[in-house]
């Protein structure tokens, strides 16, 4: 399905399911069927679950406009008023939770319940206040460091169902680095911590304990920040902790639901 925004781009989402919403956010780079084991788990748990490209990946348009974080956050504030969407669950990695901070800074609450951050530290430069960034990203090498390959996002393969869907949506709809490059400075360069202190809905943070992108230990850093906020690491998982160990991620986010 598509969404056009009100600076005239279109949007790709899906929509499935019934019941409590919750919306599923990728990281830079990203499609759609990456969560595809997390959006099968949760239609069959009950949930309206609906997933969204960002504008320049997955299937969502290539454009030069809005290649911002708080574009995305705008972005996503449009689709969830369009489909009428209230007390939603908002699950992203990596940028994708960063898109759900941004919105938080926009917005408050605004139609959330709730965030689950997938492996996204919420201040990727470290610096002497914050030793959890993204590799070895300071303000020394930043922004030239990311103009460097990131590498593998996984420590372990993703099913073959996530591969297959990926690989697929990938050959027809090519991603361009290059083009959505000022989009990753900006959000390598932000902070969330101070919308963190002033989060008012839970956090649950889910680390992967051999990411290749930040130490597991951010997401204690990051859940002493949240007034509701809580934290796991997942064992055997890089950045993609939720197609990597989908079994044990579902655990992780049914026991935060059920709260």
């Amino acid at each position: 399905m598509k969404f056009t925004t009100s600076d005239h781009v279109q949007l790709a989402y899906s929509d499935e399911g019934t019941g409590q919403p919750v919306v599923l956010i990728g990281g830079i780079g990203s499609y759609q069927g990456i969560w595809l084991p997390t959006q099968q788990y949760l239609v069959a748990q009950g949930y309206r679950v609906v997933t969204m490209d960002a504008r320049n990946q997955g299937l969502s348009q290539r454009t030069i406009k809005g290649r911002r974080i708080s574009r995305h956050a705008m972005d996503l504030a449009e689709l969830l008023a369009a489909l009428d969407l209230q007390n939603v669950i908002g699950i992203g990695n990596s940028m994708g939770a960063s898109t759900l901070f941004a919105y938080a800074s926009l917005f408050g609450k605004g139609r959330f319940k709730s965030f689950v951050d997938v492996d996204q530290s919420p201040k990727m430069i470290a610096d002497r206040s914050w030793s959890f960034g993204f590799k070895n990203l300071t303000w020394d090498n930043f922004p030239a460091a990311l103009k460097l390959p990131m590498g593998p996002a996984t420590a372990t393969p993703v099913t073959d169902e996530v591969r297959q869907a990926v690989q697929q949506a990938r050959a027809n709809h090519p991603y361009n680095p290059e083009q959505n490059y000022p989009c990753l400075v900006d959000h390598a360069f932000q902070d969330w911590r101070d919308v963190l202190l002033r989060l008012q809905i839970p956090l649950l943070v889910v680390a992967g304990d051999q990411s290749p992108y930040f130490d597991p230990h951010f997401a204690s850093a990051t859940t002493q920040l949240a007034p509701l906020g809580e934290s796991a690491v997942v064992q055997h998982a890089g950045h993609i902790v939720m197609a990597e160990q989908p079994a044990r991620f579902n655990a992780i986010l049914s026991s935060f639901l059920a709260k």
